[in-house]
């Protein structure tokens, strides 16, 4: 009992100096080296408003991964997926290559091509949540929790989450603790060294 104790009570003790710190994760947030000039990010890297884009953190390196974002201003904003080559000054997004996003007016675009297109009845509004899916291959889009049916894809590389606001919208992104579950088999979004 005595060698319990002292086996116990030894390892944990003050005098042990094989003691390993365990390192904290990084939060997911919006990535002020990654963004637009003309953007602010405030609320801990969650909430954009200014003008242009920025891009999360964390790519997207998980098989299905889940995000949200709520509209809290309208104006001009978008929401989607991005690599790092991404121009996060050039609003709106979905021009190039290198993002695929849902526009204010219900638009999904991806290099200058209109993807696919919410259902006219159910544009965002202010105080709504947009939910995103991404599989690495096709990207989805929920509204208040409810799956909209509008697949997208054709990005290709490394993504992240991107939004992108103009003309006072603001937008508040949520990388955890969600308003909404996630849809079955999804999650929120793991650095790499959580995935193994």
């Amino acid at each position: 009992m005595a060698a319990f104790a002292s086996c116990c009570f030894g390892c944990c003790g003050d005098n042990n100096r094989s003691h390993v710190t365990l390192k904290e994760m990084p939060t997911v947030q919006l990535d002020t080296h990654h963004m637009g000039t003309d953007v602010v990010i405030v609320k801990s890297g969650r909430r954009i408003c200014g003008t242009g884009g920025c891009i999360a953190n964390a790519p997207l390196h998980q098989n299905k991964s889940y995000f949200e974002f709520k509209i809290q201003s309208t104006g001009v904003w978008g929401v989607g997926v991005a690599t790092q080559k991404a121009n996060l000054n050039q609003i709106p997004m979905g021009r190039d290559p290198h993002s695929l996003v849902l526009r204010q007016d219900g638009t999904v675009y991806h290099n200058n091509e209109e993807k696919n297109r919410l259902p006219a009845n159910s544009l965002p509004q202010e105080g709504d949540i947009m939910g995103v899916t991404y599989d690495h291959v096709e990207l989805n889009l929920y509204l208040n929790g409810k799956n909209m049916n509008c697949p997208a894809s054709g990005i290709r590389g490394t993504v992240y989450p991107v939004v992108y606001v103009d003309d006072s919208a603001i937008l508040d992104c949520q990388f955890s603790d969600f308003y909404h579950p996630p849809p079955q088999g999804y999650q929120k979004i793991l650095f790499e060294q959580q995935i193994f």
